[in-house]
């Protein structure tokens, strides 16, 4: 019986892990991996200080684990597909398990189990199954560290349409407060439907295309959350004339300052995605449209939005290598001087986390020069 098999039979008990266990591996990933099963992978594909075994630990990531042993993070599949038969869900890798690593003819596999010998030189490692007993609120290890994207999924919205400019709007404060903050009551107008959760937004802007001016979104800076407490309505007075009464809302969150003429929208219910990730299966380029927030420049573990999505076949977990443009100069070598512009570099990777229509939204994962709009991005 497969190891993993064994310890997944007590770790899968429960709907929060049969949940996991039905992520979703795109076809091009087991395309991969069933290339890979039957040989595994060159040693010329793994990184110069792979270790021969690691153990999973709480924080470990997919992203962290296949850096260790393969020069290219992203193609996890590659470290998945070394021991199909074991590794059967990528999403199901825990702490606490061993991932040792496997060398012979010239090709490498990864396998779970126990060193129990092969200390010397050149010996075989033995693999001894065993049977790791968990709690059943143990989850299986990441992707990527969401921490650094869960704040951007939780505080950011996105449009493909201006659809703020008709969302309800605060049309007044409580007492006369120019500032609202947490607990304070804000009056506002607008077709609320049936939400009483909302999200406070400023007026959008749009996301222009670097190259073409096409808007490809509005992307709306978050203020905070608000509760409705109290609908409003249109009541007669004693003479006979429409009085209007906003609605009543109050302030649950303030992370900037709320005034009127704030727009509100719906809070959606966001789930954190177990995100793969993976090379596009076609060529993919693009630029970057902008830097989230108010940095002209971004480095590592920031986020940038790009000019493809979903119409252009992004997909959560896309990678992408970024590009630096070369400078212009001056050849002065020769009889005389002749402009020349040096070579593109590639000095980053870009990691594809949330994806709309028109635009989509990346994690930095790491770069060697600041990034800019209108930078370039291609397939790795």
């Amino acid at each position: 019986m497969p190891v993993l098999a064994a310890c997944l039979s007590l770790l899968t008990l429960g709907a929060a892990s049969a949940q996991t266990s039905q992520l979703p591996v795109t076809a091009e990933q087991r395309r991969v991996a069933d290339q890979v099963a039957s040989a595994g992978v060159p040693l010329s594909e793994l990184a110069t200080d792979a270790p021969d075994q690691h153990v999973v630990v709480a924080g470990d990531t997919l992203w962290d684990i296949s850096k260790l042993f393969l020069k290219t993070p992203w193609r996890w599949p590659e470290l998945w597909g070394m021991n199909r038969d074991q590794i059967r869900n990528p999403h199901l890798i825990y702490p606490g398990q061993v991932l040792i690593l496997v060398k012979v003819d010239g090709r490498a596999r990864l396998q779970f189990g126990q060193r129990v010998g092969g200390d010397a030189a050149g010996d075989a490692i033995k693999l001894k199954p065993q049977m790791r007993i968990s709690a059943l609120d143990v989850s299986p290890i990441p992707n990527i560290p969401l921490n650094l994207i869960q704040p951007f999924l939780r505080d950011t919205a996105v449009f493909d349409t201006d659809r703020l400019a008709t969302a309800p709007r605060i049309v007044a404060t409580q007492e006369g407060h120019v500032v609202l903050g947490k607990g304070d009551l804000a009056y506002a107008r607008g077709d609320f439907g049936d939400a009483t959760d909302f999200r406070v937004f400023r007026t959008s802007r749009p996301l222009r295309d670097p190259s073409t001016g096409e808007i490809l979104g509005y992307e709306a800076p978050y203020l905070g959350t608000a509760d409705l407490i109290r609908p409003g309505e249109d009541r007669k007075t004693a003479d006979g004339k429409t009085e209007i009464v906003p609605a009543t809302l109050r302030v649950k969150l303030a992370k900037q300052e709320i005034g009127i003429g704030d727009r509100l929208a719906p809070a959606p219910q966001h789930t954190l995605e177990r995100y793969v990730p993976h090379a596009p299966d076609a060529p993919l380029a693009g630029q970057i449209v902008s830097i989230y927030g108010d940095g002209l420049n971004a480095g590592q573990n920031q986020i940038v939005s790009l000019n493809r999505g979903a119409r252009d076949g992004v997909e959560r977990g896309h990678v992408f290598a970024l590009w630096r443009s070369g400078i212009a100069t001056v050849d002065t070598t020769g009889d005389r001087a002749v402009p020349i512009r040096l070579p593109d570099e590639r000095h980053g990777v870009l990691f594809v986390f949330q994806v709309h229509e028109r635009v989509s939204y990346a994690l930095i994962i790491s770069v060697r020069e600041p990034v800019k709009a209108g930078d370039r991005f291609t397939q790795p």
